[in-house]
């Protein structure tokens, strides 16, 4: 029953022929054709477009660029939002301590963590990078473990979507290299790295390097064979409430799973259980889109990063297992006065908005003549297949700001073979080793500014926009190699392009 009910429902989600649109319940007929209009990528280069460095429709905040662009409201908050927006990041900078504490409201970190505050994953906001070797800073980094299913009822789980992978049985779902006083982090994150010459058409070299991945001084017992890791940094904190409001008629009519189209991209939903309801839902979220809403992503953080319990994911040891002796019974922060998790209901809701609230900064340069002929190169590349520019958001969006707004994220949100050269072989809910979601492009030019580095991709490999755009494969192969043959002045103008995001 459970099968077949997930069969129809994909089949619903699916356009029945190609190139057929489904069209969106909130609109009006005019109104969808005004969208259809406005959202049809462009064929003129000589000038911007209308509203093109507005990234966050009428909440852009139109500022010069500097190291806090990531961390400005949106502009069209009223007095009641803009308060919640202050008070959130006061949560997200909050540093956490271990139980028990004097200061009731900010006990019950761990007993095993990565960060002691939302902040230092997310760095001003912005992208995180991989560990640094020399000095053991991983912050802003971790790794995803799991093993594959190996019972019936590990197999039913996956199946039903109940679970979107099966966590290690002494280590979790995520390595955590910290832990409280009394307490052994589960290990450390090492990296080798090997160099590896690409030669472009003009002759041309850029080195790509590759990672090795390996975790040194388990504390809790051996590292299983079978054990699946897969390195992450840290997602931009931008735009995401508006992403949520991306219509999901606009995120299936972008799918085609099956390339019926025979345009070599088949991009596919992630459908995800949303665990407040039990609905499957489209994954939006996360490098892999196995998070269908900023609630459920906030609150699986909580527990993986920080330790800490929500509603969601109400065990206050977090991500401890019961092979790692005393760390479940190791005092927690909750207050039943205020509820049964360490996290309330209140503070994570304030959290979310904040999340929800961050504006993508305004472009740069748009009208600039290198930056105009790189955006042409970005469309012939055939970029803009997987790299949606723009959007026009749900007049039924939950949060009424985010509501009928022209964005432009550059992505479909969906996932893309992206070649066995950026596998992670880690299956996680319908998405394979393989498959990644296309990453929101929007701000991807202030990384440095920002964030102090220049890395890209899903585990920070890449050194620069370059070295990310010669990565890609799988479904991104033929861009990639367009890229490859362009002539230095064409290169260099979609690198502007890039960086004026």
């Amino acid at each position: 029953m459970i099968l077949r009910t997930l069969a129809m429902l994909l089949a619903l989600l699916v356009p029945t022929i190609a190139g057929e649109l489904k069209a969106r319940p909130d609109l009006s007929i005019k109104d969808q054709q005004r969208v259809i209009t406005i959202t049809t990528p462009t064929s003129s280069f000589d000038q911007a477009e209308a509203f093109e460095a507005r990234t966050s429709g009428a909440g852009t905040p139109m500022a010069p660029s500097g190291k806090n662009s990531f961390s400005q409201p949106l502009q069209n908050l009223d007095a009641i939002e803009r308060m919640n927006f202050n008070l959130g990041r006061s949560i997200f900078k909050k540093l956490w301590v271990s139980s028990p504490s004097t200061t009731f409201a900010s006990d019950g970190l761990g007993p095993l963590y990565n960060a002691r505050s939302c902040l230092r994953c997310h760095l001003g906001n912005g992208r995180g990078r991989p560990p640094n070797m020399k000095t053991g800073d991983a912050r802003s980094f971790l790794l995803r473990l799991s093993v594959p299913p190996s019972t019936r009822v590990e197999h039913r789980a996956i199946n039903n979507k109940s679970v979107s992978r099966i966590v290690d049985p002494i280590y979790g779902g995520q390595l955590q290299d910290r832990a409280i006083q009394g307490h052994k982090p589960e290990g450390q994150v090492a990296v080798s790295w090997t160099e590896i010459p690409i030669q472009l058409a003009d002759s041309s070299t850029v080195s790509l390097r590759k990672p090795k991945w390996s975790i040194t001084d388990p504390a809790y017992g051996p590292i299983a064979k079978k054990m699946m890791m897969s390195p992450r940094i840290a997602n931009p904190m931008i735009g995401l409430g508006l992403l949520e409001a991306i219509h999901p008629v606009d995120i299936i009519n972008l799918s085609d799973p099956e390339d019926r189209n025979k345009d070599g991209i088949s991009g596919r939903i992630n459908l995800v259980r949303n665990k407040q309801n039990g609905k499957l839902q489209i994954g939006r979220f996360g490098w892999k889109a196995t998070e269908p809403n900023l609630h459920q992503q906030a609150s699986h953080a909580f527990s993986g990063d920080l330790g800490l319990s929500t509603n969601i994911a109400p065990e206050p040891a977090g991500d401890c297992t019961p092979l790692q002796q005393y760390c479940s019974n190791a005092p927690n922060g909750v207050q039943l006065r205020l509820g049964n998790s360490e996290v309330p209901a209140k503070p994570l809701d304030v959290l979310v908005q904040f999340t929800a609230n961050i504006a993508s900064p305004a472009r740069r340069n748009v009208s600039a003549k290198q930056t105009l002929e790189g955006k042409s190169q970005f469309y012939k590349a055939g970029c803009i297949n997987c790299h949606t520019p723009k959007f026009v958001t749900s007049r039924d969006a939950a949060r009424p700001i985010n509501r009928f707004q022209l964005i432009w994220p550059y992505t479909d949100l969906l996932l893309h073979d992206m070649g066995e050269g950026l596998s992670d072989h880690r299956p996680v809910a319908d998405a394979r080793g393989e498959e990644w979601r296309t990453p929101p492009l929007w701000g991807s030019g202030l990384t440095d500014t920002v964030s102090g580095h220049t890395f890209f991709l899903h585990d920070g490999r890449a050194r620069n926009l370059e070295e990310a755009i010669l990565w890609h494969g799988g479904e991104a192969k033929s861009s990639r190699d367009l890229y490859k043959k362009m002539k230095l002045h064409d290169r260099n103008a979609l690198l502007a392009f890039l960086k004026s995001l």
